[in-house]
């Protein structure tokens, strides 16, 4: 090797040497995890995490629906308003009443934005940082803190749970971009404000403006809307009447913050905000339950509702209907007129419910009143009364068909004679003026042959001959009964459908003119309320309107077409203020101090063995049927009412015109605003050809305590001749409980036998119906 290659050969070894020594740092400086982790690595393993997470997403996306809304949310409750607009009640455990954005004013509606979500209006629907740190706080078991949107709040109130954990809020992130494609905004700030929790019971806006102002959604001021607003941070902290020196000073910053946001945004005039002040919420009121006469409204309208909503295809069934108006949301107005409410519930009280005490006589647990009143020009019902207590009784009294409406159904037979232009067994046309053989258990006939009913009078009287007029003074059975078979049983039955009684299963026969089917004081006071309404047909309605946020009801006109004549209807009006001017309803109703000339028809009846009892009674204006029922305080079964209060001394029978009739009058003299005049199509009848009146000599001072009456008549004299084919009467004194109406002469025969649809009578129960 020469000395050049030898030297090359050096020079190569060097620069190995020097090459190893240079690599030596770096070398030991990769070793272990570090060797693998370069800024590559991390960036590539970021990006993947990120399109991992972005993938997890869109399958999140993807498979998330956006579901039903739960339960809970959707509850509301029913709100129930007087004629007047004034709240009688709200029903349901939740106290929401859901309204549409537009009844909110615009201001208000930003408050909630300015408080919650300022860029509500432009956001997508989440805010992303404020839900991370939501999640890393619960992951972390931080609390619950954490930002969210309009959006986002109202999907957790709406679709999902007030629950915390981290499935829930990757759904309410996932359910709230959907819900922000898929909505409007004035639809998710409806929804928000709808269904947040202010306090104080109440849920949604309208319950809330209720609750702290007393005023209705659309009537809030800004101010109170901020005051809202800020309560939805910390309800039952910021509520006033409930919140400690700290709390106060907490919700008026709130309140101030949301005011100058508003500011800030542009929604109020800073010199307007530098005006206003805080507006102190009202002290909390509760919401009145069910108690007394309430439960029977709320009741009578749902039940009503709920027929209409099945008339109109809403509903499959009444149970269907039913459910769908406890759901809530309803806002219903009844036709109940307050002041006329609190004189019914006046008068049953004064005349009755004060004076029944159990104590001193047992059969006073088992007295119901019940009474509706309806205005026969509107088919309004007015006034309306279920019972003592709702709480107590259930069953409402006045919408009752179980109890026989007794003589109050002879009206019916009469305008069915008038309008079918009947004639008695012997040709003659029957009118007021129509002379019938009034004995007790006289056979009914047909044709000359009998048919097989007889029924007594009350107490067995015979009457002998006495015109149509006198025996409805009287209420002389054997009369109508003899009636009914001449008009034709069929024809008495039409008619009374026609004029509003639910006929479906009834029997069309004799019996039934001794009012032996069952009806409510609704019932009857719709069918006077046709007559008093000159035959023109009225059912009576006790909604005035309904409102739902997503169905609509439209309710029929209670005033329908002409179902019997004019002239029909005015002569049983005509006819039947004899009843109450020289028959059987005189003592409580024509010597009323408070009646002061008003005109007045109306018909008692008093059905078999006490068991019901009932005045209905009519002036131009205003109809009322007013019933006492004996139902048994333990078992509910129909019993009588023999020894209660205020029935009639010695005898200890109800009678139609006692009780019932002194409820009737005290309620209405005092209703009625002015004195009227029927205005009457007919040319017969007590109301346009009075005979005369009876001014007595002498008068009972104790009714009889036997089976018969008493043999001597009170001395009459008349003070004027009689203008008609009959006189209504010969004798006549101030009052008779014992028949409704004295005999004219001494009975002939002994204690009678019921025939009508109930028990054999018996010695403690010897008295027929009236």
């Amino acid at each position: 090797m020469g000395r050049a290659e030898e030297r090359r050969a050096r020079q190569r070894g060097a620069r190995r040497a020097a090459s190893k020594g240079r690599r030596s740092p770096r070398a030991e400086g990769r070793t272990g995890i570090r060797r693998f982790l370069t800024w590559r690595k991390l960036l590539g393993t970021f990006l993947g995490f990120c399109l991992l997470c972005i993938g997890a997403f869109i399958v999140l996306y993807m498979v998330i629906d956006i579901p039903e809304g739960n339960a809970v949310a959707q509850e509301q409750s029913n709100v129930y308003q007087y004629s007047d607009g004034t709240l009688l009640t709200r029903s349901g455990e939740i106290n929401r009443e859901i309204v549409d954005l537009a009844r909110v004013p615009k201001d208000v509606q930003r408050t909630f934005v300015a408080a919650e979500n300022k860029t509500f209006y432009e956001d997508s629907g989440v805010d992303l940082k404020g839900t991370a740190r939501g999640l890393l706080n619960t992951l972390s078991g931080k609390g619950t803190q954490g930002g969210s949107t309009i959006t986002q709040q109202y999907v957790k109130n709406y679709y999902l749970t007030q629950e915390q954990t981290v499935t829930r809020k990757l759904k309410e992130l996932v359910i709230s971009l959907k819900v922000d494609r898929e909505k409007s905004k004035d639809d998710i700030l409806a929804g928000y404000i709808n269904t947040s929790f202010y306090g104080r019971n109440a849920y949604g806006i309208q319950a809330a403006a209720q609750a702290y102002y007393r005023v209705d959604a659309d009537q809030l001021t800004v101010e109170q809307g901020a005051y809202l607003a800020a309560l939805l941070q910390a309800p039952s902290q910021y509520d006033w009447a409930a919140a400690s020196e700290t709390g106060k000073k907490l919700v008026q910053e709130r309140w101030n913050y949301v005011l100058d946001n508003m500011v800030g945004e542009g929604w109020l005039d800073a010199s307007a905000r530098q005006g206003m002040t805080f507006p102190v919420p009202k002290e909390p009121q509760g919401t009145p339950g069910l108690e007394g006469q309430t439960g029977y409204l709320v009741d009578a309208a749902n039940e009503e509702l709920a027929g209409q909503l099945v008339a109109q295809g809403s509903a499959e069934d009444t149970d269907d209907a039913l459910a769908m108006v406890k759901r809530g949301g309803w806002t219903i107005t009844l036709s109940i007129d307050k002041k006329k409410q609190d004189e019914l519930e006046k008068a049953a009280e004064d005349q009755l419910i004060s004076k029944l005490d159990p104590d001193e006589r047992d059969v006073d647990a088992n007295i119901q009143p019940g009474a509706v009143s309806v205005d026969p020009k509107t088919g309004e019902v007015v006034a309306m009364y279920g019972g003592a207590d709702y709480v107590e009784h259930y069953r409402n009294n006045a919408t009752r068909r179980d109890y026989q409406p007794a003589s109050t159904f002879k009206p019916v037979i009469l305008a069915a004679a008038v309008e079918e232009k009947s004639q008695t067994q012997d040709g003659d046309p029957i009118t007021a003026d129509t002379v019938y053989d009034g004995d007790s258990k006289r056979p009914v006939e047909d044709g000359g042959q009998e048919v097989g009913f007889a029924p007594p009078n009350e107490d067995d009287v015979d009457y002998g001959d006495v015109t149509v007029q006198t025996a409805m003074n009287k209420s002389i059975n054997s009369v109508f009964a003899q009636m009914g078979v001449d008009v034709g049983m069929d024809k008495v039955m039409e008619v009374a459908a026609l004029l509003g009684m639910d006929t479906d299963g009834m029997e069309a026969v004799p019996a039934q003119t001794l009012g032996s089917m069952g009806a409510s004081p609704l019932e009857m006071a719709g069918i006077y309320a046709t007559l008093d309404n000159h035959g023109k047909k009225v059912t009576p309605t006790i909604l005035a309107s309904v409102e739902h946020k997503d169905t609509v009801v439209e309710l029929p006109d209670p005033i329908g077409e002409q179902v019997i004549s004019r002239e029909a209807a005015d002569t049983v009006t005509s006819v039947l203020t004899g009843v109450v001017d020289d028959g059987t309803a005189r003592t409580s109703v024509r010597e009323n101090p408070e009646r002061d000339g008003q005109q007045v028809a109306g018909k008692t009846g008093t059905s078999d063995y006490g068991r019901s009892a009932w005045f209905t009674g009519y002036t131009p204006a205003l109809v009322t049927s007013v019933g006492l029922f004996g139902e048994d305080a333990g078992s509910g079964d129909q019993v009588d009412m023999k020894g209660a209060t205020g029935t009639l001394p010695g005898t200890g029978r109800v009678n139609g015109g006692g009780i019932p009739a002194q409820i009737w009058a005290q309620y209405t003299f005092g209703a009625m605003g002015k004195v009227t005049e029927f205005d009457l199509d007919t040319d017969q009848g007590a109301g346009v050809a009075p005979t005369w009146t009876p001014t007595p000599t002498q008068e009972p001072t104790q009714e009889p305590t036997t089976q018969e009456p008493t043999t001597e008549a009170p001395v009459e004299t008349p003070t004027e001749e009689p203008t008609t084919q009959e006189p209504t009467t010969t004798e006549e004194p101030t009052e008779e409980p014992t028949t409704e109406e004295p005999p004219s002469e001494t009975p002939t025969s002994g204690p009678p036998t019921s025939t009508s649809p109930q028990p054999p009578t018996t010695p403690e129960d010897p008295w027929q119906q009236e």
